[in-house]
């Protein structure tokens, strides 16, 4: 059986993949500081809210015939803080299936989200990493991210203190 991967532009009809990509790294990993899974309703309305304000979504899908194409992994920007001076910069976001991490899609979903970034006009990515997360370290490294901030025990989750690094690109 052989497969291929597309990564392109995220539709609305990708949020409940996108949901259980996230919802699983909420459950099992300190990838985000979320304790509850998320709904498809607020998975809905921040899809919609990205749409509205410009702010590029990505999907990787695999397509492996017979099976119908699926979603393996997404990225995005998002709004950094909502007051105007911050408007020239975004956060990133990438989450990866479980079953298909380490196989090098964070760089694929990583290279159009900066693409997108730089078209946007934006001046700055910020991405808030979990210190203990040495594959995201590794991939925003790769990237051209830098260290700019090591935030200690600002985070909490499965009973222990977490660390938060702070990487940065400028465009």
């Amino acid at each position: 059986m052989t497969s291929s991967l597309l990564i392109r532009p995220a539709v609305r009809e990708d949020c409940p993949s996108i949901l259980d990509i996230y919802n699983e790294a909420v459950l099992t990993t300190t990838a985000t500081y979320d304790y509850e899974p998320s709904t498809l309703e607020r998975r809905l309305a921040w899809f919609d809210a990205h749409q509205r304000d410009n702010f590029a979504i990505w999907v990787a899908v695999e397509e492996a015939p017979p099976h119908p194409p699926r979603v393996i992994g997404w990225s995005s920007l998002s709004r950094f803080h909502d007051r105007p001076g911050y408007r020239f910069t975004c956060e990133n976001s990438i989450y990866i299936a479980a079953d298909r991490r380490g196989q090098g899609l964070g760089s694929r979903l990583m290279l159009p989200l900066i693409a997108s970034a730089r078209a946007r006009g934006l001046h700055v990515i910020i991405a808030a990493i979990d210190a203990s997360n040495e594959a995201s370290l590794r991939l925003h490294e790769k990237h051209g991210f830098q260290k700019v901030a090591h935030f200690r025990e600002v985070g909490f989750k499965f009973g222990r203190w977490l660390d938060v690094v702070d990487m940065q690109l400028t465009l």
